[in-house]
């Protein structure tokens, strides 16, 4: 048993690693982001941080990571639906937000949504140049839409890597 829990945070970062890809292969083909795939985020990031007896964050820590992720870009998606009159982020996106704070904390979590944001521009302006060159016009950005999952699970990545690259180098 004793064995086990020494592997548990390996397999919890892993199986992260999978769920990601996962919701960005999702995402790019349905638009969605399913919940249970979500919720299994989450699931790895308390059990990860649990079987690491809360080394590299307190439990409420997880918490107020969660609340910051998901509440941020609640009212981020909020603004940006009034103002453009329909969805402009899904609730997938704030839960999958929500579970990353749970993995990262505040600070992670933002530093995750803010380079998941640029990585969804630059996805955004490859799109909108790729459709300018097959239509044989200027690459046109006013309402471009494309699936912002893939970006922050991006984001999420890299900084997860960057928060947690000493543990992952042992």
């Amino acid at each position: 048993m004793d064995i086990f829990l020494n592997y548990l945070p390996a397999f919890c970062s892993i199986a992260s690693l999978l769920t990601l890809i996962t919701l960005s292969v999702i995402d790019f083909r349905t638009w969605i982001l399913p919940d249970w795939l979500n919720l299994i985020l989450a699931i790895l990031g308390i059990t990860f941080h649990a079987s690491t007896s809360f080394f590299f964050m307190p439990p409420s820590g997880l918490f107020f990571g969660a609340a910051a992720g998901a509440g941020l870009l609640y009212l981020i998606r909020m603004g940006g639906n009034y103002y453009y009159k329909q969805d402009t982020l899904g609730l997938g996106d704030v839960k999958l937000l929500g579970a990353a704070g749970l993995w990262l904390g505040v600070e992670g979590v933002i530093m995750a949504m803010t380079l998941g944001a640029f990585a969804g521009l630059i996805h955004g302006i490859i799109v909108a140049v790729y459709r300018g060159i097959k239509e044989k016009s200027r690459p046109n950005l006013n309402r471009l839409m494309i699936p912002a999952g893939p970006g922050f699970c991006l984001g999420i990545l890299v900084i997860g890597i960057w928060q947690y690259a000493n543990y992952v180098m042992e």
